[in-house]
Order: structure tokens, then C-alpha cells, then sequence
């Protein structure tokens, strides 16, 4: 027989691995002709030696067998071989550690073997949301990607490759960058992919303007684009579609056919989703997409991007890639300025640098400046310090040397964010003598409002806020606010974004979305009324409307200022305004009954499914795979208990257990009333014993020595009884934990008794270490005792023997004690305490009733009892906490169950479901509409509007859309009043079903939710008056009259539908005539940006 060596074969060093790789395990025989036994080369999962042997074989195996040729060993790690040539290695295989000598290896072998076995390890955390690492530069960008959907003139920022390298992979996106970093670059590639890719793409904006905005520029950059709002429908076959949010909502419930193409879905401004009245919307969209789809987030810098990113990964099942930067393209600097006339325009000092430093230096010499002309005008005007705001008078001044201040240090154009719109226009119309235009300039914008104001009719172009207006920007100044005419603001935007309007006077609403930078940007004022209170501006909304300075490729910084009319603002809200975290996104999911009725219609989604997928579940359900995991195993544990023996005496064992728990359970929730109670607190004064129940003393007897309170919890620092310690080591010091309870235990406080020398500590009991307050009073000195233990916890000190206060303090503690080892009496919550709640009285009645079963219990008699109780124990604990998690796992868990169940007994009620839940014709009606559901069935149904007039239902129905509050007016017709008072009815009848059901909304919060007071605005627009008369009607800025005539006639659309639905012709040609006659004119000049 010829010998070979192994070298002959070919092996190389890594033998094992070479010899899988490149010889298939088919061709090579294990067992050589004419033998019985022979040799498997492949590495083997050794069985693990006893503990102490050591494995010979495991030894030797990743030993070096042969040199090896070189270019086999490069084989082995050679990417091109295919997947199927290679088998895992097993774990035996693993590369064996370094070691100098066999006998070190050996040693190292043998250490671990004898190390006891390790508990299983829990499975590793599923990671949906994956950061992605925007420093590295990305150089292989061209490589991965010869041919790139799209290009640009410039060259693509890091953040922005890295997005589009997972776009290119067709993997989910959420990109967290500043305002003004080219998030939009990240949409412009998703929307070429899909058009080279033939699919569909939907970018949905939270606001209308914007979503018209970025029509236009699509469609310039792309032309096959379409656009879907409430009143406009553009294209809608085309193979970008933009929408608002809600469009894309109703487009999922209907089951409309653009989204079986659709490969990507763009949401911008995510952070939009705080937004409490339709941050909901955003959640149901996410939720409710189908799994085709990848999604694109785009957002303002948040902190908790990937809690966000990972919520909607868990939803989607796939991973999403977390882009987020922090770096600004233009850097900003943060200035305060005190000046107010000429003489002090230059009063400008910078408190944030462009690499975020806080100058303090700054800040003090703003208020130095700011005291030096209080004194100066003091001297001259008596001691009477200004107060703060001055008025229209000294805002002009302010501005007009702030201004003037810009203009010579070429920092224009400017936007200046006020937070009313009344002061908007103030600040505008006082700077009458401010002319910032050259004639060429003003030419330009001559023509180009003659070309936009051309399409309003004769009437419209002499408004006078279009007059006010066209005479502002002349001199380049602009309003931008709600109040304004929309096709004012587009004319605004658009000659801003030409640079024609050097300084723009607007809301915050300006600094949303809209990609509108400039030069500078001055805050009016740092506090702003948020509809409830004044408060000051959160770090994430200054810093949204900050962004909008600086101007990339044209300006080196971006300059913010804050104005400083009256006082300096006090250094730490500047410095949390200016660099503290922005908001967290946060979920305002919510149930609303358009959501369940649509819901209950289709069998994909149940409402349950839908509140456990939304965000604000998300931190309870993220575990769930944990908990299923933990439920199984315990379950496991469970089945493999012995049953404990209730034979004989045992009989009543489990009842004893059960009563034992609901004592201890009874027992606490009075004590916890008690420690809620003023009486309770009052009596727990220094020199009160009390008896103590904590991780280690267990009903250990102490006496309280000072109480201290803050403003959320009270605590009381207690001398307490205690074993002496046998170690020094505080970990030694075992935790007291009873024995097996017999009735003594159970019914009294079988109190601590030192079983060798006595000893004491102090400890801080927390309310809830109470476990009862006895009668007895000592008179202690607290501070004295605390004095001395502190002393004797001090290393040098600890020898020392304690003051005679103390030792008094613990021998009168060990004397009750002894003399009362079942527990001191203790002070009645009823009787002596003075408590008269009806569970504390219930509380203390089941208690006795309790002492009395557990007194009369047969088991512990057994001498078997101690055993089996703790068999029982163990048993009962586990169940309890498979209950646990079975109760997390299940809907009965859901924080909006309780609501989903009360609005779905109002639908029940009102006749919307019947009782087995399916949607009956009210409901299909109630689905049609937008908002206001209820109330606009409910008015449908009670044949409400069929007798009236087109033009009154109009009006009628503009108090369910109409967004400013104010009288109706006494001047309305008798229709209209007693069609008001109709409406407020049926409101209230639907507002007392809620409360019967059970919803927390009162009947007066329900009906005053709707607002008549444009009621007579909107029936003279409806019967044909121009708007120039309109406006003199009532006090509402003409901007909210045209927002609240457009949503008018949204609603009188969806009316009609739902009238064609039940079947009645003559309300749906009502409606149909309603809705075109509020169609006309100003209120519905086509948007700018849509021709």
C-alpha cells in the first residue's frame, strides 16, 4: 500500500476548510477501497470532555498539518467562489488562541473546559433602525453607481450619498438634517428612480402651500408630475404624484389603485407629526401602507430619530437607514441687539458663534448697554424705568435702526419673525419712510404683480390689502402671515425668493417647510402665545425658524439677531433656548370615529391591530418577542413543577395562600391611603414609632427623627432596629426575607427581634416603607442622633460608643418589641386617623374578615405545611407572572382600549354599527366625510338641510370649519338663526351620548368647538356680494375668510357624495349648487405656482 502525507494531498494549513472547499464532499471517499472504517476530513463538534479532561482532538485539530502552497491559502478567503462550494465552519473550527507552546495551549484548553456551564444567552435584540455614519467620506460613490438616476450641478453632500446609495438598494430612508441642508436632493433621486424604473412615486407635505411649492419645482425639474389637495387635481395619472397627508389617508382606506405601482412614498417635514390636532394622520398613513412600499422620511434635526426609525422598522418588518446630520452648510451666528435710534444701530453683540460657543462677554455687555440708557433716561426723565414694548412708536425706531444697521453691513434680505399677526402688519406699515428698492427693482416688481393681479376681476385687484400690499413691496418690504390673501403670499414667496423683497415680516408659519432662505433673521421677540399660555420659544422651533439665515453658495455665515426691546432676557433661557434639544417626536396618535368606521369596513386591519402598531404603544410592545420568549420558557417551568400535597390537613392551602395575599394587599392599599391623607402625614412626626417594611428590615420597629419634604415626596429619616453586623462589608449584610408565614405572621406584625446584639442604623424611609404607624411616642433629640451616627459612620470615629441618646432611643425600641413581639397597637385609620373613604372603611371591614379565615385555617397544623407551602409559592408566583405577560401581549393591555370601546358603544347608540359591528348605511355615510362626522350625519339624517336654501347651508355649515371665534350677529335672517340653534341641538344630543358612553369630553367642550361667526360673511359671499364689500363685514383678516370658504366648499364636495350615497338627489344637487357658488373669484384664483 503507498504512503502519502497529508502535504501530497495538497492541504494547506487551514486543512479542514481548504479540503470543504475545493474537493465536494461527494468526491472524496472517506472509506478507501476494501476498508471497513476510514476517515472524515470535515471538522467535527467534539463532544465536550468531562470537566478536568482535556480533548485531545479539539487540540490538535486547528494545530498547523503542512506548509501549504500560498495560492491555496489565498483560496480560502477568496470572495469569488460561490456560496454553494462552502459549508459553515462549525465552532470546533473556530481559530484556536495564540499560544506560545503546546503547553500553554493546553493549559488555555483546559481552563475553559473546567469553567461550569454558561446560562443560555438571550437572544440578541432585533435592530431595525441602523445608523449610518455620515462622517466617512463616501469615494466609491461613482463606482457603485455608474449611471445615477439623476444629477446634479453640484456635487452631492456625504449625508446625501449615503442615502442614496440605500435608495439605489431600495432600502427605507429617514434623513434627520437641518433646514436648508438639501434634504430635498434625497426626494429628487427616489422620484428619477421610480421613473427609470417605470413605478410611481408620492411626496406628501403637511401644508398645502408647500405641497403646491414643491409642484412647481418637480414639474420643472421632472414634467411628469400631478398634484392632489383638497380643491385642486392636476395630473393625477402621472408618475409622481404630490398630496397632503390626508389625501394619501383616504387614498389607503379606499383601496385606490395608484397604490399597487407605487415604489416609494416621500414624507416631508416628519416632525410635523407632534403636531396635536393631525399628527395622527401621519401614524395611520405609516401604519396603514402595504409592505411594497419603501418609505423616505425627511425631518428637522430630533433627538430620537432612531426610536422613531425603529418603531416604523418593527411596523414594516424591514430596515430603516438613519441618516442624520448635524452639520449646517452655512453656519450661524447668534447676535443681540439693543439699539433703538441711530446713534445706537451698532449695538450689536454676539452671543453664539458660528462653532457654538456661548459668549458670555457678549451677554453682559448687552445688558450693560441696555442699563447705561436706562440711567441715561432716568436723568432725564425722572426715575420711571420704560417698561417693556414702548409701542408702535419705539418698534419703528428699533426697526429703522436695525435696518439701517443691515443695510450698510449688505446683511439683506431679512426676515423678521413676529408671533401675532396684528403686529406683523403694524411693524410693516410703520416703516412708511423705509424705501429699500433701486427703480430697475421696482419696474420688475411692477410687472410682475400687473401679470399675477391680472387674472383677479376689476373689484378684486382694488382690495385693500392687495392696495396695502402691491405699496409694500414697492419698497421692498413684505407681510407673510394667515391673514393674508393666499395669492398675496405667492406673490410674496415668489418675489422673495428673487431677492426683491429685502425685508419680510412673518409668522412662524413662514419657517415651514417653505425653502426660502436669506440672509439674516431677527427674532421680534423670544415668548410666543401657543394658544393656551405665553411661554418662550422651544429649542427645536427657534432653531426651525433660525435655519432660514444663510444662504448656501451665497453667504459665508447666516446672522440671527434677537431684538432686546425692554429687558435683556435672562442668560440661562437664551442659552436653552439657543442650544437645547429639540422636541422629541412624540405620538399624538388618537381615535377618531372616521378611523374606526372605516376600519370595521375592511377585514385587513382590526382597530386593535391599529392602536397596538401606532407609536405611542411602541415603547410597550417593542418587548414583545422578549416577553413571548419569557412567557414560553416560564410556561415551560411551569409544566415541569411537582404539584403540591393538599391532601388531609393541606385541604385548605391554597385558600390560605390566597388570603395571606389579599391581606398583604388590603393592608397596603389603606396604608397607602393613609400616607396620602393629611391626618397620616400629621401624625408621622419625629418621636413617632413606626414599623418598618423594606428590602432589609422586614417589620423592624424604628422611631422617626426628622421629616423632609419636597415638592413632589416627603421622606422620614428613622432610627431602626437591626442584627449587628458579623462583616463589615455592607454587600454581606443579607436582606430580610420571612420564613413560610403561619397565622401570627400574617394577621400581626410578628415583629424583628434581634437574634444576637442589638444594633441600630438610620435609614430615609420613603412613604410606602411604612408599614404601620403605632400609638407610641418617644421623645427623641433627632439632630443630636443624627449628629453622632453620621460622626460614627466616619472611618476614625467608628469604634466610638453612641451618645446615651441613641442607646436610650434603641433600648425603649427592643423593650417594645419585646413586650409586644406581635406588633405595638397601632393607630385606626377610621377611628383615629379620622379617614371616612369608602375603600379604606370597606378595607379595614375585608381585613378583619380575612384575620378571622386565616386564624380558623386547618394547614398549618400539618406538619407538612412549610414544604408544601413553599411548593404552592413557587407555583402561584409563576402563574402570576405568566398572567403578566400574557395580559402585555394581549389588546387588554392597549392604553386606548377603554376609549375604542366607549366611541364604539356611541356608534352602537347613535345606529351607526349594530351589535355584532358591522358598518350599517350611517356609518358608510358618516365615512364620506372629513371632519365633523357625527354631527354632519347626524344633520343628514334629521332631514336638517333639505328644506333649506343652497346659500344657507353654506352658511350654516361654515360653523363646523370656520376657525375664528366671534358672534353670529344679530342681523341674520330667522332661517339662519333657527338653523344655528338646530345645529348647537343636534351637537348637544350627540355630545350627551358620548357622556352616557363614557368619553371624557363634556357636552359644553363638544358644542364649543363649533364657531358661527362668519356665518353671515359666508351668506353674502354665497348670494353673489363681491369680496371688497365682504370684507368690511366683520373684523376676520381676509385670509382666514378664504381659508374658511375653501374648507367650506371641501365639506359641501364630501356632502354631496354622501347625499348621492343615502339616495337623496334633491340634497346632492344642493350641495353640488352650494359649492359652486362659493367657488368664484379671489377666494379661488388658482394657486401661482400650480400655472
Amino acid at each position: 500500500m503507498a504512503f502519502f502525507s497529508l502535504r501530497d494531498v495538497g492541504l494547506a494549513q487551514e486543512c479542514a476548510v481548504v479540503l470543504t472547499r475545493s474537493v465536494r464532499p461527494a468526491d472524496l471517499l472517506t472509506i478507501p477501497p476494501g476498508f471497513k472504517r476510514g476517515v472524515d476530513f470535515a471538522p467535527k463538534d467534539h463532544p465536550a470532555p468531562a470537566p478536568g479532561l482535556l480533548s485531545l482532538s479539539r487540540l490538535l485539530e486547528p494545530l498547523d498539518l503542512g506548509g501549504g502552497d500560498e495560492d491555496e491559502r489565498e483560496a480560502v478567503g477568496q470572495p469569488g467562489g460561490t456560496r454553494g462550494d462552502t459549508v459553515p465552519a462549525s465552532p470546533c473550527s473556530a481559530p484556536v488562541a495564540r499560544a506560545s507552546s503546546l503547553e500553554d495551549l493546553v493549559l488555555k484548553e483546559a481552563s475553559t473546559v473546567v469553567s461550569p456551564s454558561e446560562p443560555p444567552k438571550p437572544l440578541p435584540q432585533e435592530q431595525w433602525a441602523i445608523p449610518v455614519d455620515v462622517t466617512s467620506p463616501v469615494g466609491d460613490f461613482y463606482r457603485l453607481i455608474p449611471q445615477p438616476a439623476f444629477q446634479w450641478p453640484f456635487e452631492p453632500d456625504v449625508f446625501q450619498k449615503q442615502a442614496i446609495l440605500h435608495l439605489e438598494r431600495h432600502d427605507s430612508v429617514f434623513v434627520a438634517a437641518h433646514t436648508s441642508a438639501g434634504k430635498t436632493v434625497v426626494a429628487e433621486y427616489a422620484i428619477a428612480l421610480a421613473q427609470k424604473h417605470m413605478t410611481r412615486t408620492i411626496y406628501t407635505s403637511p401644508i398645502k402651500a408647500l405641497s403646491n411649492q414643491k409642484f412647481r419645482d418637480f414639474r420643472n425639474t421632472f414634467g411628469d408630475v400631478g398634484l392632489l389637495t383638497g380643491d385642486v387635481q392636476l395630473h393625477p395619472e402621472a408618475s409622481c404624484l404630490i398630496m397632503t397627508t390626508e389625501i394619501l389617508r383616504s387614498m389607503l382606506y379606499s383601496g385606490s389603485d395608484v397604490i399597487r405601482d407605487l415604489e416609494w412614498v416621500i414624507f416631508d417635514e416628519v416632525h410635523y407629526i407632534n403636531d396635536a390636532e393631525r399628527g395622527v394622520v401621519w401614524e395611520e398613513v405609516l401604519i396603514m401602507l402595504p409592505d411594497h412600499v419603501s418609505i423616505i422620511l425627511l425631518s428637522a434635526t430630533v433627538p430620537n430619530a432612531l426610536e422613531f426609525a425603529d418603531w416604523i422598522g418593527r411596523l414594516k418588518r424591514r430596515q430603516i437607514y438613519v441618516v442624520s446630520t448635524a452639520a449646517r452648510p452655512v453656519p450661524l451666528e447668534h447676535y443681540l441687539f439693543t439699539g433703538n435710534s441711530p446713534k445706537t444701530q451698532g449695538e450689536l453683540f454676539l452671543l453664539l458663534d458660528s462653532r457654538g460657543a456661548f459668549h458670555t462677554k457678549g451677554y453682559y455687555a448687552a445688558v450693560e448697554a441696555k442699563k447705561e440708557r436706562m440711567s441715561k433716561h432716568a436723568q432725564t426723565f425722572g426715575a420711571k424705568q420704560p417698561t417693556h414694548q414702548g409701542g408702535p412708536a419705539q418698534d419703528r425706531g428699533v426697526y429703522l435702526s436695525l435696518l439701517a444697521s443691515l443695510r450698510t453691513r449688505a446683511q439683506l434680505p431679512v426676515v423678521v419673525f413676529t408671533f401675532s399677526r396684528g403686529r406683523c402688519d403694524e411693524q410693516a406699515s410703520g416703516l412708511t419712510s423705509l424705501d429699500l428698492t433701486t427703480s430697475s427693482e421696482k419696474s420688475e416688481i411692477h410687472l410682475f404683480l400687473q401679470r399675477c393681479l391680472a387674472r383677479l376681476r376689476g373689484s378684486d385687484r382694488q382690495l385693500p390689502q392687495v392696495l396695502h400690499m402691491s405699496e409694500l413691496l414697492h419698497r421692498g418690504l413684505g407681510v407673510h402671515h394667515s391673514g393674508i390673501l393666499p395669492i398675496l403670499k405667492e406673490i410674496v414667496e415668489m418675489l422673495f425668493s428673487r431677492g426683491l423683497v429685502k425685508v419680510l415680516f412673518a409668522t412662524e408659519t413662514f419657517a415651514m417647510g417653505v425653502n426660502m432662505p436669506a440672509r439674516t433673521v431677527v427674532f421680534d421677540s423670544m415668548r410666543k402665545h401657543d394658544g393656551n399660555a405665553f411661554r418662550d420659544l422651544l429649542p427645536g422651533e427657534y432653531v426651525q425658524m433660525a435655519g432660514r439665515a444663510g444662504r448656501r453658495g451665497l453667504d459665508p455665515t447666516g446672522t440671527v439677531i434677537l431684538l432686546c426691546k425692554g429687558r435683556v432676557p435672562e442668560m440661562v433661557d437664551l442659552h436653552r433656548m439657543m442650544t437645547g434639544k429639540p422636541s422629541q417626536l412624540q405620538s399624538q396618535f388618537r381615535l377618531t370615529y372616521t378611523m374606526i368606521l372605516n376600519l370595521l369596513r375592511v377585514d385587513a386591519l382590526r382597530v386593535e391591530d391599529m392602536m397596538k402598531r401606532s407609536f405611542s404603544e411602541f415603547p410597550s410592545r417593542k418587548d414583545s418577542k422578549a416577553h413571548e420568549q419569557a412567557l414560553a420558557e416560564l410556561t415551560k417551568k411551569l409544566g415541569a413543577l411537582e404539584e403540591p400535597d393538599l391532601t388531609g390537613q393541606l385541604v385548605d392551602l391554597p385558600e390560605y395562600y390566597s388570603w395571606g395575599e389579599e391581606l398583604t394587599e388590603t393592608r397596603s392599599l389603606i396604608q397607602r391611603r393613609v400616607m396620602e391623607s393629611v391626618n397620616g402625614l400629621k401624625s408621622l412626626s419625629a418621636g413617632r414609632v413606626v414599623v418598618v417594611k423594606t428590602q432589609e428590615h422586614h417589620n423592624a420597629l424604628g422611631v422617626i427623627l426628622q421629616v423632609s419634604s419636597n415638592s413632589t415626596s416627603r421622606a422620614f429619616t428613622t432610627l431602626v432596629l437591626c442584627d449587628k453586623p458579623v462583616s463589615e462589608d455592607p454587600q454581606e449584610r443579607r436582606s430580610a426575607s420571612p420564613g413560610v408565614p403561619y397565622p401570627e405572621d400574617l394577621v400581626g406584625f410578628k415583629l424583628f427581634l434581634p437574634e444576637g446584639p442589638c444594633d441600630h442604623t438610620v435609614a430615609k424611609l420613603q412613604p410606602g416603607d411604612v408599614a404601620a404607624i403605632t400609638t407610641k411616642v418617644l421623645r427623641v433629640n433627632g439632630e443630636k442622633i443624627l449628629e453622632d451616627f453620621s460622626r460614627r459612620q466616619q472611618l476614625k470615629f467608628k469604634k466610638d460608643p453612641p451618645l446615651a441618646a441613641v442607646t436610650a432611643a434603641a433600648q425603649e425600641l427592643l423593650r417594645l418589641a419585646q413586650a409586644h413581639p406581635a406588633g405595638p397597637p397601632t393607630l385606626d385609620p377610621v377611628n383615629d386617623l379620622q379617614l371616612k373613604d369608602v375603600s379604606v372603611v370597606e378595607g379595614g371591614l375585608r381585613a378583619r374578615k380575612l384575620e378571622e379565615l386565616i386564624w380558623g385555617a386547618q394547614c398549618v397544623h400539618s406538619p407538612r405545611f412549610p414544604a408544601q407551602y413553599l411548593k404552592l409559592q413557587e407555583r402561584r408566583q409563576l402563574q402570576k407572572e405568566i398572567e403578566r405577560l400574557r395580559f402585555l401581549l394581549s389588546d387588554q393591555s392597549l392604553l386606548l382600549l377603554p376609549e375604542y370601546h366607549q366611541r364604539v358603544e356611541v356608534l352602537r347608540t347613535l345606529g351607526y354599527v349594530d351589535e355584532a359591528g358591522t358598518v350599517k348605511l350611517a356609518g358608510r355615510v358618516a365615512c364620506a366625510m372629513s371632519s365633523h362626522e357625527l354631527l354632519l350625519t347626524e344633520l343628514m339624517f334629521d332631514n336638517a338641510l333639505s328644506a333649506l336654501r343652497p346659500e344657507e347651508i353654506a352658511a350654516l355649515l361654515s360653523g363646523l370649519v370656520c376657525q375664528s371665534p366671534g358672534d353670529t350677529g344679530e342681523q341674520l335672517p330667522s332661517t339662519l338663526k333657527q338653523g344655528v340653534e338646530r345645529v348647537r341641538a343636534v351637537a348637544k344630543r350627540i355630545g350627551e351620548v358620548q357622556v352616557a358612553c363614557g368619553l371624557n369630553q363634556t357636552v359644553e367642550e363638544f358644542v364649543g368647538e363649533l364657531n358661527f361667526g362668519l356665518v353671515g360673511v359666508v351668506y353674502e359671499w354665497a348670494r353673489g356680494m363681491p369680496f371688497s364689500e365682504l370684507a368690511g363685514l366683520s373684523g376676520t383678516p381676509e385670509g382666514l375668510v378664504v381659508r374658511c370658504i375653501q374648507r367650506l366648499a371641501e365639506m359641501c364636495r364630501s356632502l354631496r357624495g354622501a347625499a348621492r350615497l343615502v339616495g337623496e338627489p334633491v340634497l346632492g344637487a344642493k350641495m353640488e349648487t352650494a359649492a359652486t357658488l362659493l367657488r368664484r373669484d379671489i377666494v379661488f384664483a388658482a394657486s401661482l405656482y400650480t400655472q
